[in-house]
């Protein structure tokens, strides 16, 4: 019987550490297994998540709008206000054409006195939703936008003090999730404006699982997420029971504050413990993953003005667990640990013992995720889907961009009609962004703030 599966240390040895407590004894809520395939659910409820998986959205390019930038703040200031009010002009006429509210230039000529009086805007509620919704369907690495329509918007934009924004995170995770049934969610906290930046949650994700880095070399959890680990433990979590999957606590800071860390409550985290549909002894490795991907490190930028914490959700595509998050070198590595349970020949790579590993890791993402009645989608329903969701973006006129590398879905890519296609990368606003600073925050990085 396999043990749950360690970290290499620093000579190549495999850590087998023991048998950890079983999942439903764990923290946080694990969702019961039922018996019977989890029944589809009605179209509003069919989203997938805009980039769940974790991958490093930083691609190289110089991403900065005026929100992202100290010196284009200060709306008031010649060239840099003309960029808000571009920006400004632009959604507003987007918003009107597209939900025929007929002319826009009243409400133009009022974002554009109120930018000349404060250096900044307010969104009325319904182009809030508006602008997160459309950002979601211009988001181009996200193979799940046919239902960008259905976003549910939680508008907090009152909400600015760091316990407020936990306290809010956490409910965001409870009306998400549903007992498993999970919607598409957004929570927008307070936007930036000149001289008083909105609220910043550290967290990549509202639930990440800690990282715990050995002296020696090695890593318990997830590797991804020592630097935010080890900058939890810094100010003053004193960590979870030290298994693969703790926890990490949600650190959110006020502007000019110092980040503080807020323990999520364990009615808010829905996990799976992952089994298999033929392996019983696959219970026994101790696996599972949370229901919810929530990012909470992206900005959401509609109009010129920027959300640095709103964090928002669709549901998992079951490869990003199975086939990034817990079988990727950096992340948990768990093939070559399958592979011996499953007693492949990993002598050699032309055995394919990587491939046939990763597929029945898969296989138990979609079989636990069902048998617990937790949303998810697999890789082939959601690549139809897309190809449909360019359909009606084309019949409705509108280009649809995307990026290849990340629309093909990271197993059996070829056996996908998305594969078979090539697509542009068509940058739009509103926008779902990675802004640097941002990054660094994630892998706990920024240590100046903390003097």
């Amino acid at each position: 019987m396999c043990a749950p599966h360690g970290r290499k240390d620093a000579a190549g040895k495999s850590e087998h550490r023991p048998p950890e407590p079983t999942v439903p004894g764990a923290r946080g809520r694990t969702a019961a297994p039922t018996r019977g395939d989890r029944p589809d659910g009605d179209p509003d409820d069919l989203t997938g998540s805009p980039t769940a998986d974790g991958r490093d959205r930083s691609d190289g390019r110089d991403r900065s709008d005026w929100c992202d930038r100290p010196d284009r703040r200060d709306g008031r200031d010649g060239r840099d206000g003309h960029d808000l009010l571009r920006a400004a002009a632009a959604f507003l006429t987007l918003h009107h054409t597209e939900e025929r509210l007929g002319d826009p230039a009243r409400r133009i000529t009022a974002a554009h006195a109120a930018i000349a009086e404060t250096g900044t805007y307010r969104h009325t509620t319904e182009e809030l939703v508006f602008g997160a919704r459309v950002a979601w369907r211009n988001a181009n690495r996200c193979i799940g936008r046919l239902y960008w329509h259905s976003l549910c918007v939680r508008d907090r934009r009152d909400v600015r003090d760091a316990k407020d924004v936990a306290e809010a995170s956490a409910d965001h995770l409870r009306e998400a999730t549903r007992d498993g049934r999970i919607r598409a969610l957004i929570t927008v906290f307070a936007p930036d404006a000149p001289g008083r930046p909105g609220p910043r949650i550290w967290n990549e994700q509202l639930i990440r699982y800690a990282g715990y880095a050995h002296p020696g070399g090695g890593v318990t959890g997830d590797p991804r997420n020592t630097g935010l680990t080890a900058l939890a433990r810094r100010l003053g979590w004193p960590g979870g029971p030290g298994s693969p999957f703790d926890v990490l606590p949600l650190i959110v800071q006020n502007a000019g504050d110092r980040p503080r860390w807020f323990a999520l409550p364990e009615d808010a985290v829905l996990e799976v413990a992952l089994t298999h549909p033929e392996y019983p002894w696959w219970g026994s490795l101790g696996l599972r993953w949370h229901a919810v991907p929530a990012l909470a490190g992206m900005c959401l930028e509609i109009g010129g003005i920027c959300y640095p914490a709103a964090p928002f959700n669709g549901w998992y595509m079951g490869t990003e667990i199975g086939a990034r998050n817990l079988a990727d070198a950096d992340r948990y590595d768990l093939l070559p640990h399958l592979a011996d349970c499953l007693g492949l020949d990993t002598r050699s790579d032309r055995s394919l013992w990587k491939d046939r590993a990763l597929v029945e890791l898969n296989r138990s993402v979609l079989h636990s995720f069902d048998r617990a009645g937790v949303t998810v989608t697999d890789h082939h329903t959601e690549s139809l889907r897309f190809l449909t969701h360019l359909d009606r973006e084309e019949h409705k006129g509108r280009r649809v961009g995307a990026d290849w590398s990340w629309i093909v879905p990271p197993i059996s890519g070829s056996a996908t009609p998305v594969f078979h296609r090539t697509y542009e990368t068509v940058e739009r606003h509103p926008a779902y962004v990675h802004h640097p600073e941002a990054l660094a925050r994630a892998r706990g990085e920024i240590d100046e703030i903390l003097v």
